[in-house]
């Protein structure tokens, strides 16, 4: 079982870094680079470099306040 759990681990640690290195070049490295250069086809418009983080971030938010509902309207298990 420690095996699984350490290949999960490395496997969203590498889809994490992958993931912040793509945005990061996407946001501050590209604005400085010439618009008709190659690079530019492999990413989206600079307009949704603000969009794409904040429906996740409103989803993500959405998501915690369901379960937090969730769980303070689950019964209350007595003890016996």
């Amino acid at each position: 079982m420690e095996l699984a759990d350490r290949a999960v681990g490395f496997l969203l640690t590498l889809i994490s870094l992958s993931i912040f290195t793509y945005y990061t070049f996407w946001v501050i490295i590209l604005p400085f680079v010439d618009s008709d250069h190659f690079i530019h086809q492999y990413f989206l418009p600079e307009e949704y470099a603000i969009l794409v983080p904040v429906f996740a971030g409103v989803a993500l938010l959405c998501f915690l306040c369901v379960f937090i509902g969730f769980v303070m309207l689950k019964p209350k298990k007595k003890k016996a």
